[in-house]
């Protein structure tokens, strides 16, 4: 046995003994469904790790994230209804089939082949719609921008981003001269997704440039507090001039 499918094999031994008679009560009351929580805490621990670059972070995020998929094998097994083998097996297939220019004699030759051919087995595999593939618990940003690359794969698309950059003011535009709640939401959403598809032609993923925003924010705001604090002042104290002065400061220096 190889070093990695031995430590994969007690990993996969470690679950079963918890979910086990006498194992960890805790454990054994789980589900699916209970366990959807941290499935998606723990995938954003994944992504915060990436962003920080830090690999043995990383590392350790990716294991915990492991141990969510492990965990939803080990409790079908005890289901009857598949185990970690299925599902591996299932995935191997899957990109054997979807890599024909690999492990096959298709001849692509760029990245946009490839997806292409992928859309075509994805229809194949009896998908009724291209967009029936993008779940609906994604992250908004995200699906908004996976729903844009699919649907431009088949020519609904601006020719150029003179077109997406167009559709954004008249977004904006709409946005201003919403009345009621319900059309103020609606534009809103209508922006959103004419921005994401700016960053779409821009080459740029929204969901990261919002994140890498929100950091700077958080760095510039956690300096003010920190001389608000120095000052012995407190924030209603201070007018919203000098709280932009301190802002600036924190930019100035890079933060």
């Amino acid at each position: 046995m190889s070093r990695k499918a031995e430590a994969l094999d007690e990993l996969m031994g470690i679950m079963n003994v918890l979910l086990a008679p006498g194992g960890c009560p805790w454990d054994r009351e789980q589900t699916h469904e209970s366990l959807v929580r941290y499935l998606i805490e723990e995938t954003y621990e994944v992504i915060e790790a990436i962003n920080e670059g830090e690999m043995h972070k990383l590392c350790e995020e990716l294991g915990d994230l492991l141990l969510q998929v492990v965990f939803h094998a080990a409790l079908a097994e005890q289901a009857g209804q598949f185990d970690f083998a299925d599902l591996a097996r299932t995935v191997s297939k899957k990109m054997v089939d979807r890599h024909p220019h690999v492990f096959g004699s298709m001849n692509l030759q760029t990245s946009e082949d490839v997806l292409e051919i992928w859309e075509d087995f994805k229809r194949k595999e009896g998908k009724n719609s291209l967009l029936e593939g993008i779940p609906r618990g994604l992250p908004a940003l995200m699906r908004a921008e996976k729903i844009q690359e699919k649907v431009s794969r088949v020519g609904f698309d601006w020719p150029s981003i003179q077109g997406a950059l167009d559709k954004l003011k008249e977004e904006l535009d709409e946005l201003g001269e919403a009345q009621t709640d319900e059309e103020i939401v609606e534009e809103m959403g209508d922006v959103l997704f004419a921005l994401v598809n700016v960053a779409r032609f821009k080459k740029v993923e929204p969901e990261q440039a919002l994140q890498q925003a929100n950091d700077k924010v958080t760095r510039r705001f956690n300096y003010i507090e920190q001389k608000v604090k120095e000052s012995g002042r407190t924030f209603s104290e201070l007018s919203l001039a000098e709280m932009d002065q301190i802002w600036d400061e924190a930019k100035a220096i890079g933060l």
